[in-house]
């Protein structure tokens, strides 16, 4: 239901694009038809005396945070925007007008309880940066070392919640009058995005991330994350190291410090490849003014990365059937790809797969081992989802995070090395880690894992088998055999048995082979065994009925 507030932020939106000369948006975005009346409550006079990437910009910094995060994603595309306008939108990621020092001041006496003076050794008012949602200073603690202080902006919660009520109502009109509005769940990746970015609110969450992140990394020499003083982090303020380097965005600086470029692309697709498949924790806004090169060695640049408010996890299903899907386009089989969108439950189970497999094969075929300097990522999710429509393929909403971060890592590679090999380069990375999922010390380490869980079920299976025999010979199972719950335990432990039984037989059956193998017997029977093992371990993993 539209509340008047809604229908007010909508004729403000309306008022703001008209000022800027940027009405067209609105009024020819189809499914917006019912509201138009609204959109032509304001004569049509703008100001377009500016050029257009300028208004674009400026729009949607008074627009707000969300529209603001929008154009710093967009600002990574300069395959799909115009230099002019690009250039304009890459001033959202570090340049947006901060809120006045003295408030940032005024915020942290609040914060800490006490004067600012008394918890830093040195706060500088004159913020570094500033963008859609907080701004940071620099300063210094009581024993010199210097940090960032990251600030939310005042308000900004109520600002995103007002927006965010403006997008349902936009998704709910999607939903209803748009053709592809019910594939494409609107709805669903609108809640998904205010998952997000609510969690990016709450700074205590982002120090955790960017200590995780550092633990997952540490000892790398492909990424430096800052440290965190949790001593001095609060919900709304983060304390972290200060760290120094080249923004990525930089390219004269980079080439002018005899940078290996090259490297520094490879290096950024292998840091990817490795947060979503190896660590399953990836920086999902990796847009330029995050990021920044370490240049002690130039020839081994060392990238640095800040803001950890938005981060990445997948389940182990979508991790493991995205990772077989990029396999399968680096190995050219569409048939796979295919097979692999019925299985996951992302088209109709329905589908043919010999169609599907040829409308896939279609689309991928004709960019396979071109550098990214001849290819678009960005169109060919176009026609995919082209693709997709005549299959009945929904959104994923839970992939929308790592669709943007591809949409980011795609304009990053492109603006750094335009000959950048991406099939090279992520390929073994790939390779690698399904070797490690379904390999020879997988098999083992699912063995040791399960060990105990079979050691305690062989204890108890002679106790259930005795309770059940002893009911059934008194008579008292069958009396109560009507009974939903003996209904629910008898399912129970019929699953139980089951894949008790699987996980014995299967141990058991691995075991036997990687022995055999060992001590070099026939080999095709200690693969054989070691076969039927991994068979017998898969059916009896936990859900699995």
């Amino acid at each position: 239901m539209w509340r008047p507030k809604t229908l007010l932020r909508l004729v403000s939106i309306q008022r703001v694009l008209v000022k800027h000369g940027l009405h067209e948006v609105i009024t020819a975005t189809h499914f917006l038809g019912p509201l138009r009346f609204f959109f032509y409550l304001f004569p049509k006079k703008s100001d377009r005396s500016e050029p257009l990437g300028k208004r674009i910009r400026l729009a949607l910094e008074e627009l707000g945070p969300i529209f603001v995060k929008f154009g710093q994603v967009m600002s990574t595309r300069r395959d799909l925007l115009p230099t002019d306008i690009a250039d304009e939108l890459a001033k959202l990621q570090d340049q947006v007008p901060p809120f006045p020092g003295e408030e940032a001041v005024a915020i942290l006496n609040e914060i800490y309880g006490k004067p600012v003076a008394e918890v830093f050794a040195r706060f500088d008012v004159e913020p570094m940066a500033a963008a859609s949602i907080a701004q940071v200073h620099s300063a210094a603690l009581r024993d010199g070392t210097e940090v960032i202080v990251k600030l939310l902006r005042p308000n900004v919660r109520l600002l995103i919640d007002r927006d965010l009520e403006v997008m349902y109502a936009i998704a709910a009109l999607a939903n209803k009058y748009w053709t592809n509005g019910k594939r494409l769940r609107p709805l669903q990746l609108v809640a998904e995005y205010e998952k997000t970015i609510v969690d990016e609110l709450d700074l205590m969450r982002e120090a955790a991330n960017t200590a995780q992140l550092k633990r997952n990394f540490e000892g790398s020499d492909l990424l430096y994350v800052p440290a965190v003083y949790f001593d001095y982090c609060r919900k709304g303020a983060l304390v972290q190291e200060r760290i120094y380097g080249v923004p990525i965005s930089d390219m004269k600086a980079l080439k002018a410090a005899g940078t290996n470029i090259q490297a520094l692309a490879e290096n950024g697709v292998e840091i990817f490849f490795t947060q979503v498949f190896r660590h399953n924790f990836f920086h999902a806004d990796m847009h330029p003014g995050n990021i920044f090169v370490q240049l002690d060695d130039p020839e081994h640049p060392r990238y640095a990365a800040v803001d950890f408010g938005i981060m990445g996890t997948l389940s182990p299903s979508d991790q493991r059937y995205l990772a077989e899907n990029f396999l399968a386009f680096f190995e050219q089989d569409y048939h796979k790809i295919a097979k692999l969108h019925i299985d996951s439950g992302w088209v109709p189970a329905e589908t043919r797969v010999d169609e599907l497999e040829t409308a896939i094969r279609t689309v991928c075929a004709p960019i396979y081992n071109k550098p990214l300097s001849e290819i678009s990522f960005a169109k060919v999710l176009l026609g995919l989802f082209e693709t997709a429509q005549r299959f009945d393929m929904e959104i994923q909403p839970q992939l929308m995070l790592l669709q943007k971060t591809l949409f980011n890592i795609e304009g990053l590679g492109r603006q750094l090395y335009p000959e950048l090999d991406l099939w090279k380069t992520a390929y073994p990375i790939l390779r690698q880690w399904m070797d490690e999922q379904i390999g020879g010390r997988a098999m083992l380490a699912s063995i040791r894992e399960n060990m105990p869980q079979l050691r305690e079920a062989m204890r108890e299976l002679p106790g259930v088998i005795r309770q059940l025999s002893e009911q059934a010979g008194n008579g008292s199972l069958r009396m109560r055999m009507d009974s939903p719950e003996l209904k629910a335990i008898k399912e129970q432990l019929k699953t139980q048995q089951t894949q008790h039984f699987w996980l014995g037989t299967g141990a058991t059956s691995a075991l036997s082979g990687t022995l055999i193998l060992a001590l070099g017997s026939p080999p095709w029977f200690g693969w054989t065994l070691v076969a039927a093992g991994l068979i017998a371990l898969f059916r009896a993993r936990p859900g699995r009925r």
